[in-house]
Parts: C-alpha cells; sequence; structure tokens
C-alpha cells in the first residue's frame, strides 16, 4: 500500500539523503498519511498553532501531510517528556527541602514511585520519539530497558533487604549508578538528539550536565555542594525543555515522513521507488 501511494508521486532528484530535513514548501499531490480516506481539516494542538491535514510538504522520498495518527503519536511522545520532567523535578526538589520539613518528607517517602513514573514517561517517549537511524533508536530502547532491569534488581536484592528504598540506596551507595544509570544514559541521548537537530540551548547544556553529576556521583570525586548546584540546573533546564517541546509545530517532531515509509518497504520495493525517482533525471541528459 505505501509503495503504491509512494509511486504515484512526483519524481525527485537522484540519490536522496535519508537524513535530510522536509521542506515547508506544499505541492499539489496526494498527500500521504495513514488515514488518507478521512476527510482533510485543521487539527489544533497544544502549544502547536494549526496543523493542518491539507498541507502536503516535500520530503526526500515524495510529499507527505500530517495525519491525526501523527498528532496523537507526537503529543503522546510530548507527554511522556513532561511526565519523566514533573517526576523528577518533584523528585529532586526533596533534596533542598530541610529534614522535618512536611513537604519535603512527603517527596522523599514517595520517591521511588516518583522515579518509576519518570522512567515510565521516558520509556514511552524513546518508543515514540522519531530517528532516522533505526538502530540509534533501538539502542537507546535498549539502554532503557536495562536501566529498568537494574534498577529492579537493585531494588530487590539490595534495598529492599536494608529497608531502603532505590533512590535513597543509589544516594547513599554510589557504585549502583552502574546498575540504574543506563537509564539516564538514555535520557542523555533523548535529549542530545534534541539538542542537535533543533538547536535547544537547554538540550545542548543537559547534554553535559546529565552525565557530569552522575559519573560525579559514582567516582566520588564531587562534594554535595557541586552535587546540588548541578541537580538545580538540570531541574531548571528540564523544566524549561519539557515546556518549550509544546511550543514546536507537530510536524518538527515528525520530521520527514517520507524517510520512515521508505524505510518501511521491503528492499524490492525500495529499489522499485528508486528507479521511478531516478528516473525522469537520467532521461533529462540523454
Amino acid at each position: 500500500m505505501a509503495t503504491a501511494v509512494l509511486l504515484r508521486l512526483a519524481p525527485l532528484p537522484p540519490h536522496p539523503s535519508p537524513l535530510a530535513p522536509s521542506s515547508p514548501k506544499p505541492a499539489l499531490l496526494l498527500p500521504l498519511g495513514r488515514h488518507r480516506g478521512r476527510a482533510a481539516g485543521a487539527i489544533r494542538a497544544a502549544g502547536d498553532g494549526l496543523a493542518d491535514q491539507t498541507t502536503v510538504y516535500t520530503g526526500v522520498y515524495g510529499p507527505w501531510s500530517v495525519d491525526d495518527a501523527d498528532v496523537r503519536e507526537v503529543l503522546l511522545y510530548r507527554a511522556g517528556l513532561v511526565t519523566a520532567a514533573a517526576s523528577f523535578l518533584v523528585a529532586s526538589s526533596g533534596a533542598f527541602l530541610p529534614a522535618g520539613n512536611p513537604a519535603g518528607d512527603a517527596v522523599r517517602q514517595g520517591a521511588d514511585l516518583l522515579y518509576a513514573a519518570g522512567a515510565t514517561g521516558l520509556g514511552l517517549s524513546l518508543v515514540l520519539i522519531h530517528i532516522y537511524v533505526t538502530p540509534i533508536k533501538r539502542f537507546l530502547q535498549a539502554l532503557w530497558a536495562v536501566g529498568v532491569l537494574g534498577s529492579v534488581g537493585t531494588y530487590a536484592l539490595a534495598a529492599a533487604p536494608l529497608d531502603e528504598g532505590l533512590v535513597r540506596y543509589v544516594l547513599e551507595h554510589p557504585g549502583a549508578m552502574w546498575f540504574v544509570g543506563p537509564t539516564f544514559a538514555a535520557l542523555t541521548g533523548l535529549v542530545f538528539k534534541e539538542g542537535l537537530c533543533y538547536g535547544k540551548l537547554e538540550a545542548g547544556i543537559l547534554t553535559f550536565v546529565i552525565p557530569i553529576l552522575l559519573l560525579g556521583h559514582l567516582s566520588g570525586l564531587m562534594d554535595d555542594g557541586v552535587k546540588l548546584g548541578l541537580l538545580g540546573v538540570w531541574m531548571a533546564l528540564f523544566t524549561v525543555f519539557a515546556a518549550r517541546k509544546f511550543q514546536q509545530p507537530i510536524k518538527d517532531d515528525i520530521g520527514d515522513k517520507s524517510v520512515f515509509m521508505f524505510n518501511a518497504l521491503p528492499e524490492e520495493e525500495k529499489k522499485a521507488l528508486l528507479q521511478k525517482l531516478e528516473a525522469p533525471t537520467e532521461q533529462k541528459f540523454e
């Protein structure tokens, strides 16, 4: 089905780059998408202005448009980031609230639940994230899975026997970072991707702040004052990062949809499509 749609598209220049950004210039062609039979209409997304299904963007392998399923995926991706950021912000606030403070005590007691909620939100975003190079996406997902398994194992085998929570145990035993750290490595990869693709300063800084703080804790070479400072920076930047996601157009988080459609085709159908796209250029120079 996808091949039939792509082959009906107007020819594009030969040898397209799979990482090339999509162009916002509309084309008078059938919109690509999984729900082409639906009536075209405007979809208003939070913080996104107007996402119009009738707007067609020029991709590397052909025109494409945003459909309802795309909007749902992007909003769920962003919701996962907000969940991770909010959980981290609340859980980390316990480090700045004094002992005996009712709010601080409540946060510290619920730290493990907040960690679980944040990890779940991050996992959702890693499932829905759009990355052209599939092995990179799978690698980030694998890091997340290893970190989650390590967290469960650390709690069950080390923290629980001491009647401690996972978060408290990791704080008191830096070596446990080896087991929970891959989850944060996956988060670092995600913010690096966001910073690289969209030039977001807060994402770029987080790419360095997260590993520096965690490695400082793991090595024991960083004093508590520096840790609190970096933790505060992490909290502020993560909040800005999650909030700014809703200022982006929906299509930005989709990327070039034609690339994903092309990558999903069987090899024979890819070859047929490439021949179709290259044919006009070859004829032109004959």
